[in-house]
Order: C-alpha cells, then sequence, then structure tokens
C-alpha cells in the first residue's frame, strides 16, 4: 500500500525568487538598492559609522565613494542587508507614523529580543541575522508572515 502526499493547492502563486547569484541579478539590483539604502539611513538619521557597519563594515573610503556614484555590483551579502533595512523600514512605515516609524530603530525597547537596547543597537551587534530577525518581527505584527 502506497500514500500520496501533496500539499493543498493554493489561490496564491508562488513568489519569484531572484537569483542573486547571478551577476546579472545583482547588476540589475545595486544601484537602486545602494540609493534606498543611503535615503534610508537619512531618514532614520543614522550616522555613517553606523551605516558603513549595516553595510556590513565597509571602509570609510568606501562608503563616501558609493555613497557619491552608486553604479556598481554588490556582493550578494550586502543586498541582502539592504533588503532587509529596507523591509524594515517599510513595515515601521505601515505599523506606524512616519515620525515614529523613523525614530523607532533609536527608541530602546522592551521587547525580549533586544533586552532593552535600541534596535539598531541590536542590529549593529548581531548583524545579517539581527537584522532578519527585526524584519520578521515586523512582518509578524503587520500580519505579514
Amino acid at each position: 500500500m502506497s500514500f500520496a502526499y501533496a500539499y493543498p493547492k493554493s489561490r496564491f502563486e508562488p513568489a519569484v525568487l531572484v537569483d542573486l547569484s547571478a551577476r546579472s541579478e545583482r547588476e540589475r539590483l545595486s544601484e537602486s538598492a545602494l540609493k534606498g539604502f543611503f535615503r534610508l539611513a537619512g531618514a532614520w538619521q543614522i550616522r555613517d559609522e553606523d551605516a558603513r557597519e549595516l553595510l556590513g563594515g565597509l571602509s570609510s573610503s568606501s562608503f563616501y565613494e558609493w555613497k557619491k556614484h552608486p553604479a556598481r555590483v554588490l556582493e550578494v551579502d550586502r543586498i541582502t542587508r539592504i533588503s532587509y533595512l529596507l523591509g524594515i523600514y517599510k513595515a515601521l512605515h505601515i505599523l506606524y507614523g512616519d515620525k515614529l516609524a523613523d525614530d523607532w530603530i533609536h527608541l530602546p525597547n522592551t521587547n525580549p529580543i533586544f533586552n532593552g537596547r535600541t534596535p539598531l543597537a541590536y542590529m549593529l551587534g548581531g548583524g545579517l541575522l539581527a537584522m532578519q530577525t527585526v524584519r520578521r518581527l515586523l512582518d509578524a505584527r503587520r500580519g505579514g508572515l
């Protein structure tokens, strides 16, 4: 006797995943990702030192060069970091008014994930995985998980 297992049919189309290992995809996304990141950093009033760390520990000279000339091809890690941060920005603006949304990352947070720290301090200390955690937390709060 054999059993066939199948997932129920969904009414939603599957999300098309971007293959970031493909250079052509990174070429297509990198410049707009960097421009978005620099706008986000301005809206959140993040110090340049912290912005460099959020990008994965970028040198000062590279940071200012990228800011001036964002037309370049980013590595998978950096595009992923920017993607998480832009998702956090979007979720915050859905959940809160513009002022609180942009201040939120600087406010001490009582959620056990943050242990009283600010979300920015948590992300700076935990890197990519912390950004993913914050993104998932906010998506869950807005019912997006």
